[in-house]
């Protein structure tokens, strides 16, 4: 039997399979709110076979969104337009997640296709704010730095956000961590430059990490996971790196945490990433294994046998796809009949399988 279409159990949540759709930001919303695209984008997904599909990383407020067509989840109206896509998502017999972001000092950018670097406000764009006042590179807006109160304020918005996607029908909620955003600015010491208890030591840079968790936690209810996406380094030397991570992760069930999603890089520009076919999954392994909570493995990732290897082999417990579900938004459909597993088909697509 193939271990990659094994059910897994979360809490109260099942996963009919071990085949995520990684969030992927799409840059086709207006004032946060997600659109036709977005329910077509992530249904099609649902359609196609995934075990959970997790909606792109969604703001917990406008200035952290990553560009001015970011989704965002910090009102009412947000919530409801996001009902009709958790439904239907669900209504397709996977789990529908969603990821909860700040974009810190890589916010107000421009979406890929329409340019580089910094929206000015003049633009519709505005001022970010980080944990120090260090620019991403000399292309992105000299953020400005959190105070005790702008902290504070961070932390509650991610706790609202949870409130609302609990609203809104997703069952999944996985706070972004990674890819040099906000959080993960705090927990690396080339961004966080900060004198305080949220800067210097392990301890002080991963309190507003944990903080987040246990305010998202407060809001989420007890019988449904929590993940959190993580850069297990930032391949920059004196930053972030798969030890810390580790030290991390070892904390990370004490605040209600059930899977880590393992990535890499994104805090610092210009660095050299050995970039080949799961490239990153031995972070994920060394995380499972050493830190003792379940992973999720990401990063070209792309055929059934290195999925089902994934699984098989330990290296992690759930296997999150991203550019390859843009390619084929029925890759699981695919896998399971060339591993000879069994995958229901929606009826309306039956005599094509």
């Amino acid at each position: 039997m193939s271990h990659l279409f094994e059910s897994l159990q979360q809490r109260s949540v099942e996963f009919r399979n071990r085949l995520v759709v990684s969030p992927m930001c799409q840059y086709s919303a207006r004032d946060g709110m997600p659109e036709d695209w977005h329910l077509v984008h992530l249904g099609s997904r649902a359609a196609g076979g995934a075990g959970a599909v997790i909606a792109e990383a969604t703001a917990v407020a406008p200035e952290g969104r990553i560009s001015p067509e970011d989704t965002g989840i910090w009102n009412d109206a947000q919530r409801d337009a996001w009902t009709r896509i958790a439904g239907f998502v669900e209504a397709q017999g996977a789990v529908a997640g969603i990821q909860l972001a700040h974009a810190g000092r890589k916010a107000s950018t421009y979406a890929p296709w329409r340019g580089r670097g910094a929206v000015a406000p003049a633009d519709g764009g505005w001022i970010p704010v980080a944990p120090t006042a260090l620019a991403f590179d000399a292309h992105y807006a000299d953020p400005g730095a959190l105070d005790r109160g702008g902290i504070a304020r961070i932390i509650e918005d991610f706790a609202m956000a949870a409130r609302r996607s609990l609203a809104a029908g997703f069952r999944l909620v996985e706070v972004h961590a990674a890819h040099g955003y906000l959080l993960h600015q705090f927990l690396s010491p080339l961004s966080n430059r900060r004198e305080d208890d949220y800067g210097g030591s392990f301890e002080n840079r991963t309190r507003l990490l944990l903080d987040v968790l246990d305010a998202v936690r407060h809001e989420w209810p007890r019988e449904l996971p929590v993940w959190v996406r993580i850069s297990a380094t930032d391949w920059a030397e004196g930053g972030w790196d798969i030890e810390q991570s580790i030290a991390l992760c070892r904390l990370l069930a004490g605040h209600g945490v059930d899977l880590v999603d393992v990535s890499s890089g994104g805090l610092v520009p210009d660095v050299t990433i050995p970039v080949e076919p799961g490239y990153q999954v031995p972070f994920a392994a060394r995380i499972r294994r050493e830190a003792g909570i379940a992973t999720g493995a990401v990063g070209l990732i792309t055929d059934a046998a290195q999925a089902e290897a994934l699984v098989a082999n330990g290296d992690a417990d759930m296997v999150l796809l991203a550019r390859e579900l843009l390619r084929d938004p029925y890759f699981p459909q695919r896998v399971a009949n060339e591993l000879g597993a069994a995958l229901p088909v929606p009826v309306q697509y039956q005599r094509a399988w």
